[in-house]
């Protein structure tokens, strides 16, 4: 075989596994006894003496075994298989490997890895040009969606963050006229603009309406909207809270709260639309609706469905629910904005027992690959805080959500997360390519969002 012959079979396996990864989840089951067999294209992002881990184009994130694999952190591979593959599920006990095989990716093109037919997918031309002209460190900033500091010129200057998160208390007392200085100054000090981000959700969460120079009174909850107007006073709500949001600079709503809650003494309850799944699922439907054309986009939260657990911004929160209650209870609603083209999804800390007893689920694969696959969603998976009592004690957290699968980290200790990226590229634990691929489809969103054009500073 010719070297032309060689790189054109090369290639035919390279476009026949993203195909796969694209439109065939579940492209390998077990029928009438037998074995079938199939072929993916996937990156290596981590290995042990026994196991690879692998990133598909769909953005899942699965373990093999490794067999007699010579492949190293970082390579693009070909596999043979034949067995069950069910990418929703991290570890594949039931898979046989038949071959692995290196393809080499020409680093003047964007890496077949990370293509998909996305929400942001027009915009990758464009932000993987941005990407290549970044450092290292510019690049990990993207990736941190941040605790707004005290110092956060100084701050912005040094690091280059992807984006602040403000609470309360960054608005307490200010005018609308200090409130968009205060945005204007930060942005002014950043290379590439940044996502502003509130958790405006109305209700007990109020972090802008809770200043009356901003917002004559607090926005109201969902649940009391859905009570005086139904769902078209929820889009009334959503539109009017868009145009409040983006005249002071914010661009990015970390809501709405899209679990399905019935129980009042739930922790979760206030903050939920207290309706049933079919309504809750009306209810996403409309927000990510009303939302388009705004400049500010929403995020739906918590991922995987919070339950009747306990706050996580205490400690540990255990769920106990299947998989399968789960899907018929508390996917629909994410399911519902997902189709209207949400941008954002937001993960909890939550540890779903029956699913990844080992992990919360802003850590565990498995969760995230459930969103991706079961859910097709293809935009920004976001943590929560990593502060959060739930996942404040975990070492090394910010490293094991990039290994879960998230594309972006809200991070309070700023310092610490950039710090464990550097430490985890530096021993082996992280490749590099894995930091470009996630602050590409970052600057991807912000292209999407407007925020980003190809004569930006």
């Amino acid at each position: 075989m010719n070297q032309k012959q060689m790189m054109m079979g090369i290639f035919g396996v390279f476009f026949l596994g993203i195909l796969m990864t694209l439109f065939l989840p579940f492209a390998s089951h077990e029928e009438d006894g037998e074995l079938e067999t199939g072929s993916m294209v996937a990156k290596v992002i981590g290995e042990s003496a026994n196991t690879l881990t692998l990133q598909d184009s769909n953005h899942g994130i699965y373990t093999i075994s490794k067999g007699n694999s010579q492949a190293d952190l970082g390579d693009y591979v070909s596999i043979l298989y034949s067995g069950l593959l069910d990418r929703n599920i991290q570890e594949q006990e039931k898979l046989v490997i038949q071959s692995i095989e290196e393809i080499d990716e020409k680093s003047s093109e964007i890496p077949g890895n990370w293509q998909d037919l996305g929400i942001f997918s027009r915009f990758y031309d464009q932000a993987y040009k941005k990407m290549k002209t970044m450092s290292l460190d510019d690049k990990i900033g993207q990736i941190l969606l941040v605790r707004y500091p005290d110092n956060a010129i100084e701050v912005t200057q040094k690091y280059q963050f992807g984006g602040y998160v403000f609470f309360a208390k960054d608005f307490a007392s200010k005018t609308e006229e200090e409130v968009k200085k205060m945005i204007r100054d930060v942005q002014k000090v950043s290379n590439i603009p940044l996502l502003t981000a509130v958790d405006e959700e109305g209700g007990k969460v109020v972090r802008v309406s809770s200043n009356p120079n901003l917002v004559d009174s607090p926005f109201l909850s969902s649940q009391e909207l859905y009570k005086k107007g139904g769902l078209s006073l929820i889009k009334e709500d959503t539109q009017t809270k868009s145009r409040v949001l983006k005249n002071l600079g914010l661009n990015v709503n970390l809501a709405p709260v899209v679990d399905v809650s019935t129980d009042s003494n739930a922790y979760i309850y206030a903050r939920t639309l207290g309706q049933n799944t079919k309504v809750t699922s009306d209810y996403a439907k409309t927000v990510i609706n009303a939302s388009h054309g705004t400049s500010v986009s929403y995020t739906l939260k918590h991922f995987p469905g919070y339950g009747n657990n306990a706050d996580t911004h205490q400690g540990t929160a255990t769920d106990t629910r299947t998989l399968e209650t789960l899907r018929e209870n508390d996917f629909p609603p994410f399911e519902a904005g997902i189709k209207s083209s949400a941008e954002a999804v937001l993960i909890s800390h939550n540890t779903l027992t029956n699913i990844d007893s080992k992990n919360p689920a802003s850590l565990s694969a498995t969760i995230h690959n459930l969103l991706r696959n079961e859910l097709s969603f293809s935009g920004i998976v976001i943590t929560d805080d990593l502060a959060m009592g739930a996942t404040s004690n975990i070492s090394n957290a910010t490293v094991k959500a990039i290994l879960a699968g998230n594309d972006m980290i809200i991070t309070t200790d700023y310092e610490n997360s950039v710090k464990e990226i550097k430490n985890a590229i530096n021993s082996g634990v992280l490749d590099e390519a894995m930091i470009d691929k996630l602050s590409f489809r970052i600057l991807a969103w912000k292209y999407y969002k407007g925020l980003l054009f190809d004569n930006e500073k």
